[in-house]
């Protein structure tokens, strides 16, 4: 297998879930008429055409979320068959919980149709319909780029790539650290010792985002390393003496 050709692919496909997901996470806020500290469905203020396009954005980031572990798989596999393993499922349960959001955020498209000539207590209904969206999306948000991505990209891909040498290993170190911050960051958000997007939270963020994106581009310009560590063969055992 080509190493560089691979890992340039992968690299490409990294930096396009920075291109999907940031823009359809702003689109999605927007589109509810929120903030980034303050999702909530505000009907004066939400828009449908950025729903949808936020929709389109983050379908893609699936897309590429997948691509990465598809591609990574069959050298991944041959240092670790379990994180190989585990770097699939992570990024297979990242794109879930992406999905969830994505579909919460079309049901809202729904719901800003609904609102139109609405008052009294059916006003009152699709307010709360649209609210619980929201925070359905928020809380998938927050268990998928909050929770799966650090372990999966930072703990997992990081230890793979630290390991193996398959990229630089001080970049790698970063992976470690920046999933590590994030899973604590995203512990505490849970514990309420602060909202996302308030805080530390954007400091404890930005090692992970920093990670993620220098592999991206790094692999992307450079590919998988060719002096990274060889496949360990399989040990040949001679056929066992007929009795």
């Amino acid at each position: 297998m080509d190493l560089r050709r691979t890992g340039r692919i992968f690299g490409w496909l990294f930096i396009g879930t920075f291109v999907t997901s940031i823009p359809a996470r702003l689109l999605f806020i927007d589109g509810a008429g929120a903030s980034w500290t303050d999702m909530r469905f505000v009907p004066g203020d939400a828009s449908s055409a950025s729903l949808k396009w936020g929709a389109l954005l983050e379908f893609g980031l699936i897309v590429t979320q997948l691509g990465t572990a598809v591609v990574l798989y069959p050298i991944a596999r041959t240092r670790s068959h379990t994180i190989a393993l585990a770097y699939v499922s992570a990024r297979t349960m990242e794109s879930v919980f992406a999905a969830i959001g994505l579909i919460s955020m079309l049901s809202l498209v729904s719901v800003i149709s609904a609102m139109d000539g609405a008052s009294g207590a059916e006003a009152v209904a699709l307010q709360v319909q649209g609210d619980s969206l929201a925070h359905a999306y928020e809380w998938a948000f927050e268990w998928g780029p909050g929770l799966v991505a650090p372990i999966g990209n930072g703990l997992l891909l990081g230890y793979l790539m630290y390991t193996s040498g398959l990229v630089p290993r001080r970049l790698a170190l970063l992976g470690l650290v920046g999933g590590s911050l994030l899973v604590l960051s995203f512990l505490l958000i849970l514990a309420g010792v602060y909202d996302n997007g308030e805080g530390p939270s954007g400091v404890l963020t930005l090692p992970e985002a920093a990670w993620e994106l220098s592999l991206g581009i790094y692999c992307a310009a450079k590919g998988f390393r060719p002096s990274s560590t060889p496949v360990t063969p399989a040990t040949h055992r001679e056929p066992l003496p007929s009795a």
